[in-house]
């Protein structure tokens, strides 16, 4: 049930993992698009009663729809992948619908793309999925719901409803909001300011450029968690405007530990985000190469350090101000570093640093 962004993409996905999946839009160029895509076929009258109904609504009306195919589907299981899920499963009780064959869940996974168009079927490989049973959530609904996650290529989490718009409060509601604020920054400063931005400010506000009719969709699904949170943050950031105005004022004795705090808290935070495929987190070694702004070269490298035997854990390109050249920092792990740039400087690479 929707074939946007996340719909489309579990149709494409389950469909290549040998589910037949049956596509519904309310938009007829929606759902053909998404059939085309390889999402699955479009729903028929009088077509087979399915095993699971998945609701791929938008959040402020994720619930009726959860009730609705409860009531038309009395044998499936119906789950939701909206990113809150206390309100999802508040209006369903309120509707009188049987939740024994309801558990919410949600795909901690998206594009900064929106919209059908933007699907692709790996979209979840590797990805957390949380499932999120309520109380009367009978065992066979969870294990369907858990099965449908892992088929898609996620990698299952179980949370209650409450613990799970907590958690992404912290981890996905308030970092949006964040980056929008940092960017908002940014609308009434002038073009040779806005001109020296670097990999910096674009990774604070990659996640800026969202949607925001969805994200107030989400943020009013989820209004009390991200209170809490923002107002925590909001108290840290009071004491550091206190320290720099100490600063800029009274020379500010003591305020230099408040700001050291912040960053260092900031550092112990960091270093407990998962690392690679949900792993625990891993320190890489840094490789950066000189790269001519020219065609094929950035292909040139990437095929340079395969055939150097070193695999690439992440890359970052920067491109220089005003310069014919860009810097592709390559991540490797830590024995492999040393190897690596004696490779490229032995093939003609220009190493910085």
């Amino acid at each position: 049930m929707g074939t946007g962004l996340i719909g489309t993409s579990l149709g494409i996905a389950l469909t290549r993992a040998g589910c037949e999946v049956s596509l519904v839009d309310t938009s007829p160029t929606a759902v053909a698009l998404a059939r085309d895509l390889g999402a699955g076929s479009i729903a028929s009258s009088g077509g087979a009663a399915p095993d699971v109904v998945v609701v791929a609504a938008p959040p402020d009306v994720a619930g009726d729809v959860v009730a609705a195919q409860l009531g038309e589907w009395p044998e499936a299981v119906v789950t939701d992948v909206a990113s809150v899920k206390v309100a999802v499963l508040e209006r369903v009780r309120a509707l009188g619908a049987d939740d024994t064959r309801y558990a919410g869940s949600h795909p901690m996974a998206g594009r900064e793309r929106s919209g059908t168009v933007a699907a692709r079927g790996d979209l979840f490989d590797g990805r957390a999925w949380v499932v999120v049973p309520h109380e009367g959530s009978a065992d066979a609904t969870v294990e369907a719901v858990r099965q449908l996650a892992l088929a898609a290529g996620g990698t299952v989490s179980v949370m209650s409803p409450a613990d799970h718009d907590a958690a992404v409060a912290v981890v996905s509601h308030v970092p949006q909001l964040a980056a929008s604020l940092v960017a908002s920054r940014l609308r009434d400063v002038g073009e040779p300011a806005v001109a020296l931005a670097g990999p910096g400010l674009r990774d604070v506000t990659r996640i800026a450029a969202s949607d925001p009719q969805l994200w107030t969709q989400i943020l009013s699904g989820n209004p009390g968690a991200v209170r809490d949170v923002l107002t925590e943050l909001q108290a840290e950031l009071a004491a550091v405007v206190q320290a720099l105005d100490a600063l800029a004022t009274t020379g500010g004795v003591g305020a230099r530990e408040v700001i050291a705090r912040v960053i260092a808290h900031g550092n112990a935070g960091h270093a407990r985000i998962p690392g690679k495929h949900g792993a625990a987190p891993t320190s890489y070694a840094t490789v950066v190469v000189l790269v001519p702004d020219e065609a094929g070269k950035l292909a040139r490298l990437l095929h340079d350090v395969g055939d150097a035997g070193v695999n690439l854990e992440d890359l970052h390109l920067e491109h220089g101000l005003g310069q014919p050249f860009g810097l592709a920092e390559l991540a490797v792990l830590p024995a492999a570093a040393e190897r690596l740039a004696a490779e490229l400087q032995t093939r003609g690479w220009r190493l910085h640093g």
